[in-house]
């Protein structure tokens, strides 16, 4: 499944109370690897930014001016999400400024054309509870360089949640492995899954077995009878 991650940008925090959308960025994960095949627009909101959102993102209603409104790149951004993953940071926030723009032009809500929408920052609260798990903190706490960030961007704001993501999820993949130059074959190239193969369990032979004995007897001595597993076979014996 192809993922976008996805960021914008708006004139303020309420889309139901007129805020609206000034900037979108994308970026395109296949197979968890980043394919170049971005989207960025900036937008003409009809409307001036709060001067608070205006800290955040410094993007002027001057220069906003002669940008096109979100009714004349709808299109084209609906058909590049089609069917995709989409990831976000704080999803609702995103996605309701997403569905009021879609619901000014008479169109249907995002889940309709989208496969899925994965919020990072619920992912991220189950991953690091109890922590500041803003964009910033996860690329510190995940080694993403942010240096470049001094102000809000969406396109920015994209491309580091992608590495975020990467990073947070990194060693829950399927058992699955390409075969061959994915790097020539394009998305294309053949996947095997490992999950069909019934693996083998050998066990050890007695040689094996009174070797592993002997190496536990030498570690038990060296820590004078205190290793995890005698003591806590102490314990159980005791339960019993």
């Amino acid at each position: 499944m192809r993922q976008i991650v996805l960021d914008t940008e708006t004139t303020g925090l309420s889309a139901e109370n007129g805020d609206r959308i000034i900037e979108i960025g994308c970026v395109e994960l296949v197979r968890r690897k980043l394919t170049g095949n971005n989207r960025h627009f900036y937008l003409n909101p009809e409307r001036d930014s709060h001067v608070d959102a205006l800290k955040v993102h410094g993007i002027s209603n001057e220069f906003l001016k002669d940008k096109p409104k979100f009714s004349a790149v709808a299109a084209e951004l609906l058909e590049y999400l089609q069917d995709a993953e989409v990831i976000i940071h704080n999803a609702p926030f995103d996605i309701s400024f997403l569905n009021k723009e879609l619901e000014l032009m008479g169109g249907q809500p995002l889940r309709y054309c989208v496969a899925k929408v994965t919020d990072t920052l619920m992912m991220a609260k189950e991953v690091f509870p109890g922590k500041r798990n803003s964009l910033d903190a996860l690329c510190d706490r995940l080694e993403v360089d942010n240096s470049g960030r001094t102000l809000h961007g969406a396109l920015l704001d994209a491309e580091l949640l992608a590495d975020v993501y990467i990073n947070l999820t990194r060693g829950q993949n399927s058992l699955m492995m390409e075969v061959g130059d994915s790097s020539q074959q394009g998305e294309h190239a053949p996947v095997v899954d490992l999950n069909t193969f019934e693996l083998p369990v050998l066990a050890a032979n007695d040689q094996e077995i009174a070797e592993h004995e002997k190496l536990l007897a030498g570690m038990d001595k060296a820590s004078k009878g205190q290793t995890v597993w005698r003591t806590a076979t102490g314990a159980i014996e005791k339960v019993a």
